[in-house]
């Protein structure tokens, strides 16, 4: 099967370095862009040695490729709507030498398409996953169709997600997701079903401004109470890089989501 990435010119791509360089990523110039969501996602994802982690909606791979970086033995599936993203994460799993399968499905679609694609239900130890979360009321519509997938949430996206996480995952398992700080509480009512021992942590822009993003990961069938972890701040004071931001992007350190414990929690 030829790689759909392999048919455009060159000039379509840039590759990039995220981890301090140690890992590197094709991707296309325009449209969706790995940046630092990903990168912050992958910090946040409760991954362990021997664990089946499914990284949904990977666009190039970037968190997905940043967890097993991070946690070796891990065995990563890529999950890609797009033919040609997924093309990309094939071939940058592939560049760094990382084990991946990459699997072209919707993440909306039904347990069938998952069960034919490999992902049965109660398959999976950890998902992660950065849906589609702009506000379609509130966010100008991109003209390139690919971009306008990547960012604009549909009524039913988060539903659709969650709802294929809770049925992929193993009790106990554990989700990783980002999402958009003001729709907070839609994100937890869309949990509510299936997922407990939540944990939060807000990321903002800096301390004057309110948060602009949320990490959340959340058990299957967890019963510990929620958890609100101190705030991220991507710059200091001075709107300077945060220096401890800094190290999380360049893959030193993990955020205090990664560590999970008993499966109850």
């Amino acid at each position: 099967m030829t790689d759909p990435a392999s048919e455009s010119s060159a000039g379509e791509f840039t590759e990039d370095g995220f981890l301090g360089g140690r890992l590197r990523l094709r991707q296309l110039k325009s449209g969706h862009r790995a940046g630092h969501d990903a990168i912050l996602l992958a910090a946040a994802t409760p991954a362990r040695s021997g664990d089946r982690v499914a990284d949904f909606g990977a666009g190039v791979g970037a968190a997905g490729l940043a967890v097993a970086r991070r946690v070796a033995g891990i065995k990563l599936l890529l999950v890609e709507i797009s033919p040609r993203l997924a093309g990309l994460a094939r071939g940058n799993a592939s560049a760094n030498g990382i084990a991946a399968e990459t699997i072209v499905l919707d993440v909306a679609g039904g347990a069938d398409a998952f069960a034919a694609a490999g992902l049965a239900p109660d398959s999976v130890d950890v998902v992660l996953m950065n849906p589609p979360f702009n506000d379609p009321a509130r966010h100008r519509a991109s003209p390139q169709a690919a971009r306008e997938l990547a960012h604009v949430a549909t009524a039913t996206t988060l539903e659709s997600w969650i709802g294929a996480a809770r049925r992929t995952l193993k009790s106990g398992g554990a989700l990783s997701l980002i999402w958009r700080a003001d729709a907070l509480a839609a994100l937890l009512a869309a949990l509510g079903h299936g997922f407990g021992g939540l944990a939060i942590l807000p990321v903002h822009g800096n301390a004057a401004s309110p948060a602009i993003r949320v990490l959340v990961r959340a058990i299957k069938g967890g019963k510990a109470p929620l958890q609100i972890y101190p705030a991220l701040m991507l710059n200091d004071e001075r709107a300077a890089p945060n220096k401890k931001v800094q190290e999380i992007l360049a893959g030193n350190e993990a955020l205090p989501l990664a560590i999970r414990g008993s499966p109850g929690s």
